[in-house]
């Protein structure tokens, strides 16, 4: 008997790698794909019951490619969690056309393509497509054009394919993490950065690429069965947060 399969992109390190343990731990097979080729054998090298995949989604091409290694593998689908993206942040007017189009190859094009990859396998196995999108694609900030522009794509991506993969028994969901502390944040979060987020996240601290896995993780178990065509917030409360929370801390 061949069990469950998921397939993670972006899953070298932070939610990705997080998310590959965890479907481990529920007794997934898992498919790891990443571009970043020695990040991800190292991460692999380390696992069992995995399979690494050396991919950048953004390529057409090599997507085909990775369908045709996956359902060689274990001839299965059940999960599809499309986490790999890009960031360059910069000012509008310093954001050219050439980062622009390659933050929506990934973040937009990876996921779309990705998922209609799988559409036949994950049909035959009624299973669950998680989107990754984020907190920048619900709120504006400065230097994200093109990154929060293509998150907000995303979620609504993550509706289109929920409405019509659905009838299919296709589940199709969106997590949107907010700050978390991933490699790749711990380089740039400075301390003043951490001060100004005090005010902002009702947690009152960043979050761990865990807590996101385990969400993303329940919306593909049986658990979630009837929930589609939801975007979650992973946050802290970031998205809640309004006009008023900074002058109410310590508030007695």
């Amino acid at each position: 008997m061949v069990g469950k399969v998921a397939l993670v992109t972006g899953a070298a390190s932070g939610i990705g790698l997080a998310s590959v343990d965890l479907f481990l731990a529920e007794g997934y097979a898992v498919v790891m794909v990443d571009r970043n080729e020695r990040g991800l054998r190292g991460a692999a090298d380390t696992r069992e019951n995995v399979l690494p995949i050396a991919c950048d989604i953004s390529d057409p091409e090599a997507i085909a490619g990775v369908a045709a290694q996956v359902l060689g593998w274990k001839g299965r689908l059940d999960a599809l969690v499309n986490n790999a993206g890009f960031a360059h942040f910069a000012p509008i007017e310093e954001t050219g056309l050439e980062v622009w189009r390659q933050i929506m190859a990934t973040n937009l094009d990876g996921t779309f393509l990705m998922t209609q990859a799988f559409i036949p396998a994950l049909k035959e196995s009624r299973g669950a497509i998680v989107n990754i999108g984020s907190i920048s694609g619900l709120r504006a900030s400065t230097l994200r054009v093109a990154y929060g522009t293509s998150k907000t794509a995303v979620m609504h991506l993550t509706k289109q394919q929920a409405v019509e993969l659905g009838m299919h028994g296709v589940r199709v969901n969106c997590v949107n993490p907010g700050p978390i502390l991933t490699e790749m944040s711990r380089q740039v979060v400075t301390e003043e950065i951490r001060k100004a987020n005090h005010d902002v996240l009702p947690l009152d601290r960043f979050g761990e690429p865990e807590e996101v896995a385990e969400v993303i993780v329940f919306l593909c178990s049986t658990k979630a069965s009837y929930v589609t065509g939801q975007v979650i917030s992973v946050d802290g409360g970031y998205e809640a947060t309004g006009v008023g929370l900074p002058a109410l801390r310590g508030a007695k």
